[in-house]
């Protein structure tokens, strides 16, 4: 299965976000991780649909937006017109509204005629969200707690990862994107990759990297 790394722009400088853009596009990535938080869900606020819509013409780049967000449903409008092509909500915040949320919701983002995903967080099993795997393009698991990036890789994950990908395969899926989210670094993409994740996002260590070239190309080794 093709390993993807997909740079998250939320460790990139907002003042030059298309230098980040293209950047990330010509050091080798496959994917641009957009992090979307609302203050509400997560504390901080970063940017929303006029961010992607902005730096769209920008890259050929698939455009991946992980909603960190309350009420993803009164997004999705905005972000499909921006110019997403995958969007994954948080199970959190879909459970919080009604039981039939979460998979409302993975359909709404499909009539727009693009990819969905649900995230899970470190606390949240993965068992939780084997009934809408069928209605998935990606599972995104969280291997840290969502909010601000830098933060530690969360060992136990990985576990979290395995089921994923055991789960997939076992319903026929075993080409499901399982993307892990927070701490991702090139000391630890090889046990992750091991695990079973093929969509890495990396912030920190691809941004604050003297060469992002080469640090993309050993996250895919």
């Amino acid at each position: 299965m093709k390993i993807k790394i997909a740079p998250s722009i939320l460790s990139a400088d907002f003042s030059e976000m298309g230098k980040a853009v293209n950047m990330t596009e010509e050091a080798g990535a496959d994917l641009i991780h957009c992090d979307v938080m609302d203050g509400s869900f997560v504390e901080p606020i970063t940017f929303g649909g006029q961010m992607v819509k902005n730096i769209r013409p920008l890259t050929k780049l698939p455009l991946d937006c992980h909603l960190m967000i309350e009420h993803p449903q009164t997004q999705i409008k905005f972000f499909a017109g921006a110019g997403a092509d995958i969007i994954t909500v948080h199970y959190k915040a879909c459970k919080k509204i009604s039981e039939g949320y979460l998979k409302d919701t993975l359909a709404m983002i499909k009539s727009f005629n693009i990819k969905c995903g649900v995230a899970i967080n470190p606390d949240v099993p993965v068992e939780n969200i084997y009934d809408v795997f069928p209605l998935c393009d990606m599972v995104l698991v969280m291997s840290v707690y969502p909010g601000y990036g830098g933060q530690k890789f969360i060992p136990e994950t990985l576990e979290k990862v395995k089921k994923a990908r055991a789960y997939a395969v076992k319903t026929g899926r075993g080409d499901m994107d399982i993307e892990i989210d927070g701490g991702v670094m090139v000391e630890n993409a090889k046990t992750i990759r091991d695990a079973g994740a093929n969509v890495l996002v990396a912030g920190s260590a691809v941004f604050r990297s003297p060469d992002p070239a080469k640090t993309i190309a050993e996250l895919k080794r």
